[in-house]
């Protein structure tokens, strides 16, 4: 079955998608292609779903130009409703369910969506003002098609939406990030954009046939990087849900997939290293890479470093080891694509010196959703370089031509694979009881800390980390949050970001050594010696290096002090490498504090001693 109906003619990347899918369908029609842990499709059924999720959205007067927020990523029919809303020359507007309902509905208002689609009615996608439609309402077949008027375009969408053929400048999809304004900023990529990406992965060659594994937020382009890449080569999507993963955690539901090919964030694959054992083929994207965690999968495996901001199409660079590439680099510009290191006046500097990195070429975005004057700042036009983007990150050309990634030159930061702006959240920040706060990130590059200086009526760090969650994602509410006199300054006046996230390490540092040194002391009972004399002050070092902020309350929650379940896996991780007890996602949930899991590790490693 086609996967569109005759009266759409899809834009020509969109085409080239579907035309995977086809063929994907006809070679291998029972095996998998999507993959979640409440059920999945075969090759043929998701051939089929996008056929008839097609024929439902138009039959709601979905076509070119509509924007259609999606918060499907997680579902079944994940691919099926992005591949149906580019089919019409849609606009796809990516969104994760699970922020909270404040940061969609800015997201859903400065993306003009018409329409929601969802795989489930939950708070966060009602009340937006918009129409909401469940996957489940695509296939309630038969569908009334709207009238199409005579002698219309075979292209032309339904009736009710824009006019006239899709055209490659028209908008694919936008993605919001963190914005300095303190809302998101949401970035355009046109279908033309999009087909230069497929360009590029398509000369991957990666292992075709298997399963690849999901698991970053569907609002994340590395979300889309994943999909598409899958799509090309006929990997099954394995969708592995972090929040809702088995028991065990999410690197045993990843290890469960048995895995051919593997995309995570070197955060997920650090996290979840015992999980990707099976896999031929890992490409980490979406942050630096520790130059050790390449080296511990590098034999035997082709790996993947890609480098690229939002802003260029999800990937501008890669490093590549079938090519014999340098895994500590970003690499060389992907196939279509131009780089550029240029010093502060805007020319090229000589390789081996530090400048900021340019992309150009036909993946560069067409620029931000409703912001002409910032699309001009970022999206400049040179006479000799063309339109390019400037990415605000530090790079040192090698004398063999790879890139080294160096850092940024403002106040962005990239948190879990997110890109942040860490000035959005000191305006959330600052409010009732707090006169002025500084974020910054903490030295493991995992989390973010907060230093407030606080006036009358402060409410409580609980609190304030409360106030936050309700307007920002996940990954942007501070972990650890310092009250202060006054804040640090730089010598030109500025505040000493650096100077506050060395402080707090060397905080969490002392107070972790005295916390163990107390709990070690308060903890000694009728357990044997080389057992109770250090398990606690393991147990916290561990606690507290994985949160990066000093808990110095043996009965603290781990996840009401900043923990997430890609924390808990790494905690897990860690407390195995150095306990040598393998707890599970379901242990730390059932004993969530410091004092809770030494005892859960005291008693299997007493168990372990008694069988032996």
């Amino acid at each position: 079955m086609s996967a569109t109906s005759s009266t759409t003619t899809p834009p020509a990347v969109v085409g080239r998608l579907l035309g995977h899918l086809a063929r994907h369908a006809a070679e291998r029609p029972g095996e998998p292609a999507v993959l979640t842990s409440d059920g999945g499709l075969d090759w043929t059924g998701l051939d089929a779903s996008v056929a008839t999720a097609t024929r439902g959205l138009r039959a709601h007067g979905i076509g070119r130009g509509t924007a259609v927020a999606l918060t499907t990523g997680r579902d079944r029919h994940a691919v099926t409703a992005l591949l149906s809303v580019w089919a019409l020359g849609a606009t796809a507007v990516l969104l994760d369910e699970r922020h909270p309902a404040a940061h969609i509905g800015e997201v859903v208002a400065n993306s003009g969506a018409e329409w929601i689609v969802a795989a489930e009615l939950t708070p966060q996608v009602l009340g937006n003002g918009v129409p909401v439609l469940t996957t489940s309402d695509l296939f309630e077949e038969p569908f009334e098609e709207p009238a199409a008027d005579a002698g219309a375009d075979a292209g032309a969408p339904a009736a009710g939406a824009g006019a006239g053929p899709v055209r490659p400048d028209d908008v694919a999809y936008v993605i919001h990030t963190s914005g300095s304004s303190g809302r998101p900023k949401g970035v355009e990529v046109s279908f033309a954009n999009l087909e230069a990406f497929l360009d590029a992965i398509e000369t991957l060659g990666m292992p075709r046939g298997g399963n690849g594994i999901n698991a970053v937020s569907p609002a994340f382009d590395g979300w889309l990087w994943c999909t598409l890449l899958y799509l090309v080569f006929g990997n099954a999507l394995g969708i592995v849900d972090l929040a809702r993963s088995a028991a065990d955690g999410p690197a045993a539901a990843i290890a469960a997939l048995a895995p051919r090919v593997v995309c995570l964030t070197p955060s997920l694959l650090a996290a979840c290293e015992a999980g990707v054992d099976s896999a031929e083929a890992i490409v980490v994207a979406g942050e630096p890479c520790p130059p050790d965690l390449t080296k511990r999968h590098a034999d035997g495996r082709r790996i993947l470093n890609v480098y690229g901001p939002t802003e260029a199409t999800i990937a501008a660079t890669w490093a590549d080891s079938a090519r014999g590439d340098d895994l500590d680099t970003i690499g060389t510009a992907i196939p279509g694509y131009t780089v550029h290191v240029l010093g502060p006046e805007g020319r090229p500097v000589p390789d081996g010196t530090q400048g900021e990195l340019y992309i150009g070429g036909p993946g560069v975005a067409l620029g931000y959703r409703n912001e002409p004057a910032l699309t001009a700042r970022h999206f400049v036009t040179d006479p000799e370089l063309g339109r390019v983007y400037g990415t605000g990150d530090l790079v040192r050309r090698r004398d063999d031509g790879l890139l080294e990634f160096c850092g940024r030159s403002d106040a962005q930061v990239k948190v879990r694979g997110f890109r942040v702006e860490l000035t959005e959240i000191e305006r959330r920040a600052v409010g009732p009881g707090v006169a002025q706060a500084v974020a910054y990130l903490l030295p493991g590059g995992r989390t973010i800390g907060l230093a407030v200086v606080t006036a009358e009526g402060y409410p409580g760090d609980g609190e304030l980390r409360d106030r936050l969650a309700a307007s920002l994602p996940a990954h942007q509410v501070p972990s650890g949050i310092r009250r202060l006199e006054k804040l640090p300054l730089t010598p030109n006046g500025k505040t000493d970001r650096a100077a506050l996230a060395t402080a707090h390490a060397h905080a969490s540092a002392s107070a972790t050594a005295s916390a163990s040194a107390d709990m070690d002391a308060d903890g000694a009972g009728p357990h044997p010696p080389e057992i109770t004399d250090t398990l606690l002050g393991t147990v916290t070092k561990v606690w507290n290096s994985v949160l990066e902020q000093s808990v110095t309350d043996a009965d603290a929650d781990f996840f009401a002090s900043g923990g997430h379940s890609l924390l808990a896996a790494e905690m897990i991780t860690t407390l195995r490498r150095e306990t040598g007890v393998s707890l599970s996602m379901r242990d730390l949930l059932g004993s969530p504090t410091i004092r809770a899991c030494a005892d859960l590790v005291r008693t299997r490693l007493a168990e372990t001693a008694a069988a032996s």
